[in-house]
Parts: structure tokens; C-alpha cells; sequence
């Protein structure tokens, strides 16, 4: 069977506030060098960067961010810009409806790390020949830990090539995580999906008729500015705001799942980022001028000033400017919560 071409779809936003202080809302996590020297979205572009079965991606962003996409992408892709923020289901639906029908999608957002990017290659083809055959295909993330901060999907009956959706699961207590974990047939919903773009629009057009007619008529009404697609904006100001797990993933009765054991996460705080980067024998990561002396599993970011840390474990120090963050790891999930990073 010949590899179908994959349409690279790359999903760019955020307000910056999980990563405060290094991440603004002027220039969020996507757009920063926070895995390695490439900024996240970087490092999105170069997992297809130069294989003949992907073709030239689209973005899909806010203008807020085109300064970012432009130095960062050049012109190698067409980008649609969003004429407001509603979620991930109105985003898709502006790339599938922009898309020849019989494009095959796969939607990543622009702000993940994952670490073995021939096994992501290998789990993106598998999901495009599902894709092709009109079934909604989630990336499952092989689950190495009972993690709370993840939705999860239980792994159902199999399917040439992936398995069927049985469910998806909402974001779990700790003993319930611990349970699918000890339990096996449950994988993490990691948000990275690959679909046929005419069958999306099918499934949005019977679940949420009035996103799906919203789409297509933002899509009808727009124009191209160089490699910029603009959707008309008044259509999709009418648009009630959804992800695609709620508008479409959960209501499908074509919703399969590919495994995918990349070394994936979404670096969605500072304990993520923390985990993500290479660590010394005591587990600590230091980016800047800093001295770690008897500490464990400590990460300090700094931009400048010299960090001392003596006698910690598990806590996080990002110095960036005049702002200064200290948190436990267990604490980095409430950094959005601060009002220095809500205001930023």
C-alpha cells in the first residue's frame, strides 16, 4: 500500500502563563528554546522537514504570534491566522475545510517535546493509513507513571493497524491513575490526531452542525495575504469555543487509537520541563550561572543572576529579569494561578 501524504497541522497559542516568568504572553512556550538550542515549534517543523510523504505544513495561529511564525518558520508553510481564539475544533475545522477532502491531517500542537522523533515518524504513518480509511485517529502516549494531569483514552478492540477508542477519560484522581496504570490498556490522550480533512468535516457537520456551517462559510469568505489564508471574521465570531476531544473524539463512533511511545510530553509546567531535560547524577538541571550544593531533583533557569541553592529537593528557581519564581515541583501546576503571570 502506498504511504499516504500527511498534511502536517500545527496548532500555535497559549497565554504564557504555565511557564512564568520565562514564558510571556508576548512570546509563549512554542516559541522559546526550552528543550535544546531549537525553540519548541522549531523542533515541531523539523520532524518532517525534508520527507517526501509530508508535505508542507500548515499553521494555524493568532496574529499576536505571526512575528514568532514569520523568523521562525520563514515561508515554508501556509499559515491560517484565527480571526479570534475558540479552541482546537474551530482551528481543525478552518485547516480541514481550507484542505482538499481527501488531505490526510495531523494535528500537533506546536509546544510539545518529544524525544525519539523516529518513533513519533513511525506512529504518524501508522495513524494516516487509519486516517485514510475515515477513522478520527488519536496518538496514545504509553503511560509511564500515574499522572494526574493528563486525559487518558482506554484502549478498546482491535483494528487492522490501531485499536478502536473504547473511551475517553477525563483528567483522573491519583488512585484512579494508579489503577489504569497497574492495570494496563490505557494511554494518555497526548492532543496529537490525524484525520481524512473531508471525513473531520463530516463528523463536525453531524456533532456540531452549526461550528461545522460557522467553518465553512469563515473558509468561503477569506483571503490569501501572501502565505497568509485570513478566514472571514464575522462567521466565526458566531462560533461557541470547543476542543476537539468534546466537539468531535467523543461523540465519533469511528474514534481509533495508534500507539506511540516517543518519550512525549507537553511540557505543560516547570516540573514537566524539569523532567524533559538531561539531569546530573542528582538529578538536577541548571541552565545560567548557579551552585547546587546537597541537592536533589532541583532545577534552576536563570538569565543572569547567579542562583545558590544548598540542602533542596524537588524545587524549581527561574530567574528571568526582575522576576523571580520559586516553587516546589508540586507546586509548579498553580503557576498560572499567580496574578504576576495572568497580568503579565
Amino acid at each position: 500500500m502506498t504511504e499516504p501524504t500527511i498534511h502536517p497541522v500545527i496548532l500555535c497559542g497559549g497565554s504564557g502563563t504555565r511557564l512564568w516568568p520565562r514564558s510571556r504572553k508576548a512570546k509563549p512556550k512554542p516559541f522559546l528554546p526550552l528543550v535544546g538550542e531549537r525553540t519548541l515549534f522549531e523542533a515541531t517543523l523539523d520532524r518532517w522537514l525534508d520527507r517526501e510523504d509530508f508535505a508542507e505544513p500548515v499553521i494555524v495561529a493568532g496574529a499576536v504570534h505571526l512575528p514568532h511564525i514569520a523568523e521562525q518558520a520563514g515561508e515554508t508553510a501556509t499559515i491560517i491566522v484565527e480571526p479570534e481564539a475558540k479552541n482546537t475544533a474551530p482551528a481543525i475545522g478552518l485547516a480541514a475545510a481550507l484542505l482538499p477532502v481527501d488531505s490526510i491531517m495531523l494535528v500537533c500542537p506546536s509546544d510539545h517535546h518529544i524525544a525519539d522523533p523516529g518513533s513519533f515518524t513511525a506512529a504518524a504513518r501508522a495513524a494516516a493509513k487509519l486516517a485514510a480509511q475515515d477513522w478520527m485517529v488519536a496518538f496514545g502516549i504509553a503511560a509511564d507513571r500515574p499522572e494526574t494531569g493528563y486525559g487518558y483514552i482506554r484502549i478498546g478492540d482491535e483494528i487492522p493497524g490501531g485499536h478502536r477508542v473504547a473511551r475517553f477519560v477525563e483528567k483522573p484522581d491519583r488512585a484512579t491513575a494508579e489503577r489504569f496504570l497497574s492495570e494496563g490498556g490505557h494511554a494518555w490522550n497526548g492532543g496529537i490526531f490525524a484525520f481524512r480533512a473531508g471525513a473531520f468535516m463530516d463528523e463536525l457537520e453531524r456533532h456540531r452542525p452549526a461550528m461545522a456551517e460557522a467553518v465553512r462559510k469563515a473558509v468561503a469568505g477569506g483571503r490569501y495575504v501572501g502565505q497568509e489564508f485570513h478566514p472571514a471574521a464575522e462567521p466565526f465570531s458566531r462560533i461557541a469555543g470547543e476542543s476537539v476531544d468534546y466537539a468531535v473524539m467523543e461523540n465519533t463512533d469511528r474514534a481509533a487509537v495508534v500507539p506511540a511511545d516517543m518519550g512525549w510530553s507537553d511540557i505543560g509546567n516547570w516540573e514537566a520541563l524539569r523532567d524533559a531535560r538531561p539531569a546530573d547524577e542528582n538529578g538536577n538541571r541548571v541552565s545560567g550561572p548557579a551552585e547546587l550544593v546537597e541537592c536533589r531533583n532541583v532545577l534552576v533557569e536563570t538569565d543572569g543572576k547567579r542562583v545558590s541553592v544548598i540542602g533542596l529537593d524537588d524545587v524549581i528557581v527561574v530567574v528571568d529579569g526582575d522576576d523571580v519564581l520559586v516553587t516546589s515541583a508540586a507546586g509548579a501546576q498553580l503557576v498560572g494561578k499567580l496574578s504576576a503571570a495572568a497580568n503579565q
